[in-house]
């Protein structure tokens, strides 16, 4: 009876416990500061530019951010959302630097530079690293310690609403990091770091055979019927995503607060089926980046390469969108027809100068800094004389060559839009081009096609651009 007396009491007192505990007012527990992953140790803060620093506490706390290049102390009460930000100037790059985060509790970040950072988003051309075997980069291995190049690899992560965090880490370049990040981002970023002496941090957001669809936010596609429809007429795969804005909302979208100097970006090839509208897609994507940046950055991109496509004259037409695109307001485009060796290869091997060519851009376009060309020749305007055609070249002020003995995929035609193999001559800047099969030229193509690998260069080493002077409708069957 005594043992069952006290089981009993026991009993009873739990319940009398529990019911106490239920009937006291709540009180919260005390919520840490906590900041979004791209504001971290190892990380890269953009230079000499009004930035942002937020982060997460109690409803009404009071956070100080303190800077130690300046030991500033930059106070902020939490809003009723939970959320809290601080904005002020960075200085001339330097470093390594201290961040002090302090309120209910304290976060110390370190190893912190002030350099210049870049987004590197893209598909498969801009993901592919070492681990895919590229030579270019096992070459650098050996010697890929540099604590001046820091990388920020955002994984592959989908979302239907924007997300204002992701999961990653700022690194440090050496070895083992460097072997699986993107390879055309490290050159890109090496080139920058020893030209500009300064720090680069180099934001990675690329997924192999994505659309630009699925990088742009989902309302610009919604907005557009002309889009909306392109979108429907890419066929899914079931290794990348395909609904429209998808990746922007996980990948990009959490990290538009932070401030950055620029883009790069190496994608299309995914969006041949839908060429005829890429030059709009692509244009209201940069748009919207610099809308979400709240900054007219400066966007360079790669023109696809040559390959075999199923469809006729695919490529060609999707680099004569991106062509068009690089007429956008601070835009630039780099060509690599030059570096491939194997149009049944998507993936060019040669990663090195693509990074190059992009930085050779960036340096001369953003930074405004002498040195190599960066502009490659690209068609401006014909006129006809007698029976052949002069044709004008922008960025071809050294004049231009040929690399062989004739130009190779050089056509023109009539009034009949059947082409001709031609004949051509240079003098400086200009293209004369004629046929004996056409008495009255109307048009020009050159590299016009999904695999022409053209041989037309400015003096000074880049590409001519493949282009065609018409209009006309392109056969795709």
């Amino acid at each position: 009876m005594a043992i069952r007396h006290r089981c009993s009491w026991s009993h009873a007192v739990i319940v009398a416990i529990c019911i106490s505990i239920w009937l006291l007012p709540a009180v919260p527990a005390a919520a840490n500061i906590r900041l979004p992953a791209i504001i971290g140790n190892n990380m890269v803060l953009q230079q000499q530019q009004r930035v942002k620093l937020w982060g997460w506490a109690d409803p009404l706390e009071k956070v100080v951010v303190t800077t130690s290049w300046d030991q500033q102390s930059y106070p902020v009460v939490t809003t009723g959302d939970a959320r809290w930000e601080v904005n002020f100037q960075t200085p001339v790059a330097g470093g390594p630097y201290s961040i002090t985060f302090s309120g209910k509790n304290k976060i110390t970040l370190t190893n912190i530079m002030l350099g210049e950072v870049w987004i590197c988003g893209g598909q498969s051309n801009m993901e592919m690293c070492g681990q895919w075997g590229l030579a270019d980069i096992k070459a650098e291995l050996p010697a890929a310690t540099n604590k001046d190049i820091r990388f920020f690899h955002i994984p592959k992560t989908t979302a239907t609403d924007p997300q204002d965090d992701v999961k990653a880490s700022w690194t440090n370049c050496d070895s083992n990091t460097l072997n699986t990040f993107s390879a055309v981002a490290y050159f890109f970023g090496k080139k920058l770091q020893t030209t500009l002496h300064v720090a680069i941090g180099l934001v990675e957001a690329s997924w192999g055979g994505t659309s630009a669809e699925v990088w742009t936010p989902g309302s610009i596609i919604q907005q557009d019927t002309i889009l909306e429809r392109a979108a429907t007429a890419i066929a899914p795969s079931g290794m990348c995503p395909h609904t429209p804005g998808i990746a922007w909302n996980a990948m990009l979208a959490p990290i538009t607060n932070y401030a950055i100097a620029g883009a790069i970006w190496y994608q299309g090839e995914n969006n041949t089926s839908t060429a005829g509208t890429y030059a709009r897609l692509f244009t209201k994507m940069i748009d919207a980046w610099r809308y979400a940046w709240k900054d007219a950055l400066p966007f360079y991109f790669v023109q696809i390469a040559p390959f075999n496509y199923r469809e006729k004259n695919a490529g060609a037409l999707l680099r004569e969108a991106q062509w068009q695109s690089s007429r956008h307001l601070r835009t630039g485009m780099v060509v690599i027809m030059d570096l491939v060796n194997n149009v049944y290869d998507v993936h060019p091997a040669n990663k090195h100068d693509v990074g190059a060519r992009l930085a050779y851009l960036a340096l001369g376009d953003n930074y405004h800094l002498p040195g190599a060309p960066y502009e490659n020749p690209s068609y401006q305007s014909a006129v006809v004389r007698r029976h052949k055609m002069l044709l004008f070249f922008d960025h071809a002020a050294t004049g231009l060559t040929i690399h062989g003995k004739t130009i190779k995929e050089l056509f023109i035609a009539g009034s009949d839009q059947v082409f001709y193999p031609a004949e051509s001559s240079i003098k400086n800047n200009t293209l004369l081009v004629w046929s004996r099969e056409v008495k009255s030229p109307v048009a020009v193509r050159y590299a016009f096609s999904n695999t022409a690998i053209g041989n037309l260069f400015s003096n000074n080493g880049l590409p001519v651009g493949p282009f065609r002077t018409d209009d006309w409708p392109v056969a795709t069957k």
